[in-house]
């Protein structure tokens, strides 16, 4: 996919470049819990400062419902972002509400003041840009006037690049895009999966979303050589097929199309997991058998995967060549369900360690990697899980659209 990278974006000194990022971040008592997105926008940011922009950045946080909402505030988000850059961080003061409707709009004339009085290389952060109402909607006169503070436009959030929304693909509309470091390097591995994966080519499907998996499963099917299933998606084959799942997770909406692609043989199902109740104080482990029986019993729920199972999936990881993993394999919040996602998390970042291209997104998997402190061994640590299993699914992208070379705004 030929898309317009940053090096081919010329300003002049002083020019202002908008740039779309991810910093939606989790916070706890006003402070940030993990920075690991916040650091993936440096290269950007100091690539765009290098050419003598004044960089004008924007995000969101949270789902604040189009209203200022203090817990959803940047102000955290700008403290950590200064201390990474040691070099300080424009607070952009850029809403007002108005009083007869209660609406929130955009400070127009002292935002403009606010980005005159900014210097060559001067970073700013605009507060949560879902403060407005226009930005979730894509609301075009609300993409205009955030395209109008700006000279270029940037896009260097691939978590959002799903998004149809003002701040991704509506100003693009109205400025030059182009792709930031970091949507660049996520859209070139990710379309090294889908073009030309080496085989043996693994893909781990988890979590409990199938909405989301199975047009994964679909597409990617006929490129693999196995797919390993875990989590909500081998809970919902087991219900399926009449297992006695108790109040394991499931989807019923998709019971269909999981059972249709797992008869596949390259689809590999648990042969045993780990069944017991929430709070982790009662489990055990059963083994499936190839009649439907009863798995659980009164009150419990598959909450990971078991031994056996590891075992089996690991001859299958530790010989592929290509290995693409979203979502975790259990409960893995409460110990002792955490075995299984964490186990695969180790497998994954051993095998990827120079013997495959190892690709890992989603919010849980990418928590598992860190937790075992692997993560530097992933070719791939995608900092989009929805984006990344859209992308995957063949979907084209509102975000990436506009950052393509065969795309030019209005």
């Amino acid at each position: 996919m030929a898309i317009r990278s940053l090096s081919s974006l010329h300003i002049s000194p002083g020019d202002v470049v908008l740039v779309r990022v991810d910093y939606n971040v989790a916070i706890k008592n006003k402070k940030v819990v993990e920075d690991e997105k916040i650091r993936a926008s440096i290269p950007t940011i100091h690539a765009l400062q290098q050419k003598g922009a004044k960089v004008l950045l924007v995000s969101h946080l949270g789902r604040p419902e189009s209203k200022i909402d203090v817990q959803y505030s940047l102000e955290p988000v700008r403290k950590v972002l200064e201390k990474i850059l040691s070099y300080k961080v424009i607070k952009v003061e850029s809403y007002k509400v108005v009083s007869s409707s209660k609406e929130v709009i955009f400070d127009i004339p002292s935002i403009r003041v606010q980005i005159e009085k900014m210097n060559a290389g001067d970073v700013a952060l605009f507060e949560n840009i879902r403060f407005a109402k226009g930005e979730e909607r894509n609301d075009r006169a609300f993409a205009k006037t955030l395209a109008s503070f700006a000279n270029a436009f940037v896009l260097d959030g691939f978590a959002v690049s799903h998004r149809d929304s003002a701040s991704v693909s509506g100003v693009a509309q109205y400025l030059p895009a182009y792709a930031g470091v970091l949507l660049e390097r996520e859209v070139k591995s990710l379309g090294q999966v889908m073009e030309k994966p080496k085989k043996p080519f693994c893909l781990v499907l988890g979590g409990v979303k199938m909405e989301t998996k199975i047009p994964v499963l679909k597409k990617l099917l006929p490129k693999t050589q196995s797919v390993l299933l875990g989590g909500g998606v081998a809970n919902t084959y087991f219900a399926a097929r009449g297992y006695g799942v108790g109040k394991s997770v499931i989807d019923s909406a998709y019971t269909k199309e999981i059972v249709r692609y797992a008869k596949q043989k390259k689809v590999v199902l648990p042969v045993d997991v780990v069944v017991g109740t929430p709070d982790g104080k009662q489990y055990r482990v059963v083994s499936i058998e190839k009649k439907p029986h009863q798995i659980c019993k009164r009150g419990e729920m598959i909450l990971d995967l078991g031994p056996v199972t590891l075992l089996h999936y690991a001859t299958y990881i530790q010989a592929a060549k290509t290995i693409v993993w979203n979502g975790g394999m259990g409960y893995m919040e409460v110990k002792p369900y955490d075995v299984g996602t964490l186990t695969v998390a180790r497998l994954v970042a051993g095998r990827s360690r120079g013997q495959a291209y190892g690709v890992v997104g989603g919010g849980e998997t990418i928590t598992a990697l860190s937790q075992t402190k692997m993560s530097q061994y992933v070719d791939v640590v995608s900092t989009g899980g929805g984006a990344m299993l859209e992308f995957l699914s063949g979907k084209q992208l509102p975000g990436v659209k506009v950052v393509t070379k065969k795309w030019y705004h209005r």
